[in-house]
């Protein structure tokens, strides 16, 4: 699948197959969130791969009640976790760079994902003490986010965009682009 095939059909999912993700799969993914622009090449992120049922299940349990994520957490086949080293990024502004850094490499690795033929959801509403607790987070890292990894149960739509018009302005706010 191209880039922009992956772009424009990727979709939160939430109900996967239990088949297997092959290994090169989960390379490929990492490898193109490696690949991901960071402040000054800090490459403040790292990815714990979980596919232990029991850690799973205590990932699932770190997601507050509600959280219709914790269902696929438990199905997929296996869950990434991203975490970050704030110290290892930059601050400017007040703006912690730390969750741009972490932010781009997870897109990058839906959109390889996706291009897989994998399926994910970014998941960000968890007890954060829970997760590093699960898979053993060092003291001075953040878990900034988790997907799980899987095929997909049946294919999604994408949901429907606002229109260009709408969201980018040319020249001055208000100005619109309309491409």
């Amino acid at each position: 699948m191209d880039i922009y095939a992956a772009i424009h059909n990727r979709s939160s999912i939430r109900k996967y197959k239990s088949d297997p993700v092959p290994e090169e799969k989960i390379t490929k993914t990492l490898e193109a969130a490696q690949a991901a622009p960071s402040w000054a090449n800090r490459q403040c992120w790292r990815f714990i791969v979980v596919d232990d049922e029991g850690t799973k299940e205590n990932l699932a349990a770190s997601l507050p009640e509600g959280n219709p994520a914790a269902k696929g957490i438990l199905q997929a086949p296996v869950v990434i976790v991203l975490c970050a080293d704030p110290s290892a990024s930059g601050s400017i502004d007040g703006k912690d760079y730390y969750l741009l850094d972490a932010g781009l490499a997870m897109q990058q690795l839906m959109l390889a994902a996706r291009a897989e033929g994998l399926g994910t959801c970014w998941v960000a509403w968890m007890e954060e003490d829970k997760i590093r607790e699960a898979c053993s987070v060092p003291e001075g890292y953040r878990v900034v986010g988790l997907t799980p990894l899987g095929f997909p149960e049946k294919e999604a739509k994408p949901t429907p965009r606002k229109n260009l018009s709408e969201i980018a302005f040319k020249d001055q706010w208000g100005n619109s682009f309309t491409g």
